[in-house]
């Protein structure tokens, strides 16, 4: 089974208790609707771009939101490899949280690599030996585990996750199982990126309500060489297996996390909203009907209000305006649903 060995230093320690207090914070901070949705927006850019980049995308930041708004077909490898990453961000992480199983971590891999692997390899364990290069001398750095034993120790991974979900910060739990997934290296290509992934969706624990702008793949991009040399090892794995040591991963892995929370502050402070931006109670009334029943007409609003008519209308132009939803129909047939 696996029982990683690791350390909580003074400096581990303090990571969390700052990280604690600022999560408490951030979930007290007000956030306008269009600021939120404009930093949402923002995350999953930056997500999209860092975490292809660290392997090697070429793309930047810029073309990688043009990519995202024009979703271009067909698309070339480095465009599909932003588009499927971005995919992920939106399908498994609309909501707090999500169940880590070997399930969801195949269906991530398989949406990660949709049209970059064959078919018998996305969303599957490797069946085959890999082995890790020096990306710039080519020299072999890394042999992972046999794929003959990748499925067992996948499963002893999960298990360990599952067992101490109740038990571990979610920081530790989260930072144990990113390593211990590079190590095991589980799939031919792509382990990097779905590693990242399923590692945001364990953070969800930290139950940060604005967990959508945090973006903590934007760290290790900004020093790629220092994130591989804290989140690999080298050497052949079965003469490492039982000396790995998470202590110096988990400070790197916490003040990263930290790093990131601190960036979100600013962007909220920074974006706090102006007057014009605010919602009222009535406002809510529209948005909270839509995301009920999927879409709402005058009618419908009309019998949540005693707001005129007309008065009713410039309601719907403000969000319209702001963005939140956008008129559908024609006449009589009119109505509004989320943008």
């Amino acid at each position: 089974m696996f029982g990683p060995q690791y350390t909580i230093t003074p400096i581990l320690l303090e990571c969390i208790k700052h990280i604690t207090l600022l999560v408490h914070d951030l979930n007290r901070r007000h956030v306008s609707e269009v600021a939120l949705m404009q930093l949402q927006e923002e995350a999953r850019a930056v997500s999209a771009f860092a975490s292809t980049s660290i392997e090697g995308n070429p793309l930047p930041l810029t073309e990688v939101k043009r990519i995202l708004k024009k979703q271009p077909q067909p698309a070339r490898i480095s465009e599909w490899e932003v588009l499927n990453y971005n995919e992920v961000l939106i399908q498994y992480y609309s909501s707090a949280r999500v169940s880590l199983d070997k399930t969801l971590l195949l269906q991530i891999h398989q949406r990660v690599m949709r049209d970059l692997l064959p078919e018998h390899q996305a969303g599957q364990l490797r069946r085959e030996p890999v082995i890790v290069h020096n990306p710039r001398s080519g020299e072999i750095i890394y042999r992972p585990p046999d794929h003959a034993d990748v499925e067992t120790l996948v499963d002893e991974l999960l298990a360990f996750v599952h067992e101490n979900q109740p038990l571990l910060d979610p920081l530790l739990l989260a930072g144990l199982f990113h390593k211990q997934m590079v190590i095991i290296h589980p799939f031919v290509d792509g382990n990097g990126r779905t590693t990242r992934l399923a590692t945001s969706a364990l953070l969800a624990g930290l139950n940060l309500n604005k967990a959508k702008l945090f973006s903590f793949e934007n760290y290790y991009n900004q020093n790629v060489t220092r994130y591989f040399q804290h989140v690999g090892v080298s050497g052949n794995y079965y003469d490492l297996e039982d000396n790995v040591d998470f202590t110096t991963w988990l400070e790197y892995f916490a003040g990263g996390i930290l790093d990131e929370l601190l960036r979100v502050e600013k962007e909220i402070e920074r974006r706090g909203g102006t007057p014009s931006d605010r919602l009222k109670p009535y406002h809510h009334l529209i948005l909270d009907y839509i995301d009920e029943h999927g879409f709402i007409t005058d009618r419908d609003y009309a019998q949540l209000t005693e707001r005129a008519k007309a008065t009713r209308t410039l309601d719907f132009n403000k969000l319209i305006e702001l963005g939140l939803i956008r008129r559908k129909g024609r006449g009589r047939g009119i109505y509004y649903e989320r943008s």
